[in-house]
This record gives C-alpha cells, sequence and structure tokens, in this order.
C-alpha cells in the first residue's frame, strides 16, 4: 500500500509540474517595465552655461522649426535656406570659434555631436517653441542614412508632412526602412546582454559595441540620478541582458510641442550636463563616456523613450518598442505621401538601401546637389551606386 501510494503521490508531481510548464508556456509574459520617466541626473558643475542658443523668430512662427545641428564641414547651407518658405530655421554652427558677443544660435560645447545642439535649443527656446512642434536634423544634406533614393535630406524635407507624422504619438524618426537601427529583432542582441559585454571588449573600435554596452547604466544614471548611485539594485532603471532598446537610427526626428513639454527644461539642462560633466575640474565619473561616439549615440536611442506618450506609470519597453518602429509603408506614405508602393514591414521597393560599406562616394554632393526638390536622373543615376535592385 505504501510503495502504491508513493507512486500516485510521484505521479501527481509530475503531471502537476507539466501542468505547471505548459501553462507558463503559454501564458503572455509579464510586461517589462522601466521607470523611465523622468530625468534625475544631477550634475557636480558649480556653473551652467549661459544661454547662447536663442532661435530668432520662433515666437510668432507659424511653422515648424528646423533645427540644424551644422559644422563646418558640413558645407554650404543654400540647401537650409531654399527651405526657408516651410520652416523657421535654426542653424546652429556647432564648432564656431568661442564669441562672447554672439548671444543667439550657440551650443557651449561641440560635443555629443547632434545631442548638444539638440538639447540646446529645447533648454534656450523652451517657452518658444512653435505650435507646429520641431524637426530635428543634421547639417550635411547628403548622407548615408538619409531614407532617399539620393540620400537627399532636402528632398526629404521637403517633402515632409510634418503635421501628418506628429499624428500617432507626437513624435517619429524621418527614417521609414529598418536596414539600420535595433528595429528588426534580428538586429543585434540586447544592449545589457552578456553578449554585447563581450563584442565591447573583442571590439573596442566599434561604436556600436561600445555604445550598446555602456547604454543601460546611462539610462539608469539619467533616470535615477542619487536613487540608482546609491542603490544600484534599484529595480526598473536599468536594462535587464534580455530587454533591448528598439528603435530607428539616426538621431533626425520631428516632435510635436507637446511631446517636448512632457518634460522640464529642467530635465533636458541635466541631459546636457550628464554630456558636458565627462570634462572640466568638475568632472564626474557618472556623466556620458569622454568617447563622443559613444556618448553621442547613447542619447541618438533616448529621444524616443522622452517623446513617444506613455500611460501613467512604469514605461512598457514591449509597447515602446512597437511605437519606434512603424512599419515602413505606413511611414512612407504619412511622412512622405508614397501610399501605393511595393512594401514588407522593413523596407519598400526602388525607396532605399544602404550603401557600401555605409559611405557616399565621395563627389555624391557634385553629382546630385543641383536639384532640391526632385532630382534629375534619379533612374540612371540609381544604377551606379546599386550593381543589384533592392527586393523588399
Amino acid at each position: 500500500m505504501l510503495r502504491r501510494s508513493r507512486k500516485s503521490l510521484l505521479q501527481l508531481a509530475f503531471f502537476c509540474v507539466v501542468i505547471y510548464i505548459i501553462v507558463s508556456l503559454l501564458r503572455p509574459p509579464a510586461p517589462k517595465l522601466y521607470l523611465w520617466n523622468t530625468i534625475r541626473y544631477q550634475t557636480t558643475a558649480a556653473s551652467l552655461p549661459e544661454a547662447r542658443g536663442t532661435c530668432p523668430g520662433l515666437d510668432d512662427s507659424s511653422k515648424p522649426a528646423l533645427v540644424v545641428s551644422y559644422v563646418a564641414a558640413d558645407g554650404d547651407t543654400v540647401w537650409l535656406e531654399r527651405l526657408s518658405s516651410k520652416y523657421n530655421l535654426c542653424i546652429y554652427n556647432v564648432d564656431a570659434p568661442a564669441d562672447s558677443s554672439a548671444r543667439n544660435l550657440r551650443v557651449p560645447a561641440n560635443r555629443g555631436h547632434e545631442s548638444i545642439t539638440y538639447l540646446t535649443f529645447l533648454i534656450d527656446n523652451y517657452d518658444s517653441i512653435p505650435q507646429a512642434g520641431a524637426v530635428f536634423v543634421h547639417g550635411n544634406r547628403f548622407q548615408w542614412h538619409n531614407d532617399d533614393t539620393l540620400y537627399d535630406n532636402a528632398a526629404s524635407l521637403a517633402a515632409l508632412n510634418v503635421a501628418s507624422a506628429l499624428e500617432p504619438t507626437g513624435y517619429h524618426n524621418l527614417r521609414c526602412d529598418w536596414s539600420a537601427g535595433t528595429c528588426p529583432k534580428d538586429s543585434g542582441p540586447a544592449q545589457g546582454s552578456l553578449e554585447t559585454y563581450i563584442n565591447s571588449i573583442l571590439q573596442p573600435w566599434s561604436a556600436r559595441s561600445a555604445s550598446d554596452a555602456a547604454m543601460p547604466q546611462a539610462f539608469a544614471v539619467l533616470f535615477g540620478g542619487d536613487d540608482y548611485l546609491k542603490n544600484r539594485k534599484s529595480k526598473g532603471l536599468k536594462l535587464s541582458r534580455s530587454d533591448p532598446v528598439r528603435a530607428q537610427c539616426c538621431a533626425q526626428f520631428v516632435v510635436s510641442r507637446e511631446a517636448m513639454h512632457r518634460h522640464t527644461r529642467e530635465e533636458y539642462l541635466a541631459i546636457r550636463q550628464w554630456l558636458l560633466d565627462s570634462y572640466g575640474t568638475s568632472r564626474n565619473s557618472n556623466a556620458a563616456p569622454r568617447d563622443d561616439r559613444i556618448a553621442g549615440r547613447i542619447l541618438s536611442y533616448l529621444w524616443h523613450v522622452l517623446f513617444i506618450p506613455q500611460e501613467d506609470g512604469p514605461v512598457d519597453l514591449a509597447k515602446l518598442n512597437e511605437q519606434a518602429c512603424p512599419s515602413a509603408a505606413d511611414c512612407y506614405c504619412r511622412l512622405y505621401g508614397k501610399c501605393d508602393l511595393k512594401c514588407n514591414v522593413r523596407g519598400c521597393y526602388g525607396q532605399y538601401r544602404i550603401p557600401p560599406y555605409m559611405r557616399l562616394p565621395d563627389d555624391w554632393a557634385e553629382l546630385h546637389g543641383n536639384d532640391i526638390y526632385e532630382p534629375a536622373g534619379v533612374k540612371a543615376l540609381h544604377g551606379r551606386l546599386y550593381p543589384k535592385a533592392f527586393e523588399p
């Protein structure tokens, strides 16, 4: 009798384990929630930079602001000036010589690539952001990541329907194609994974590996502030090893005024000081990495976290990832009016393809810089760069 009872108990226990495993596999996973609602980083600097980043003309403008992070190497700004009928131009001269007499469109330091410009605009123009919102871009007209058949940001900005782009969430990346960034699930390991950490050691020259490995700590410091630094085990601040942040590259986007005002001016100041505190006498070990490639790339994956609205409470990372990666077909239709394309979720036929080695030929601007709205000879020149037709 005792043997039969033991056997029955073992069978029952085995049956219960099997049922538990089946239920666990069928049950939807619990949402991954993060406390990424408010920037809480606290600077150690004795003083903050003076306000020299005002963009003239915003108070009375009915046009969206076009915020441009420009350096001398980007060339002339004629292509931007030709967009002035559509946008209120805010062209920040990032590497201009220090000049105490310049009170407008200056940044405190050439730091974090385009991030220093974007943050300075948000800080110094916080109360003057146009009702129509703002578009944030780089100063170079032709770049490998511009989502245009000729990589021409002039054509993209001329075609951009700002109001339509802002309808779903108040934020939208200017890229539609998924072939760069981290939108596809197979685009790489989670930023906090062991694989990412090992890659950063084996490939110290790779800005992507280094910035991905540094991002979980950076986000935890930015959103956790002193609370995280005093208690490194604070839940909901640091990315787990299995949770990726999915987003489009490459830090060019459109944002509504409401979305920008979801965070206070002081929060944008804190992010900028996180960048600046890496240098000078007040250097803070918890501030941004000193390597600009790494610091700038970390912030390129912060913008959508700041601007895409979430329900009250912690951020649902899975939902945020989905919102940050709309289908290419929907994106091209809403942003650029291209609504009858042959597409899959990642890309659309004939619209974009990564150039070899993520680099445009040195003479690309010379060959394609004559026309701003409808570049001539697209089909003829398309084959020069692409020996094969793109199939989505």
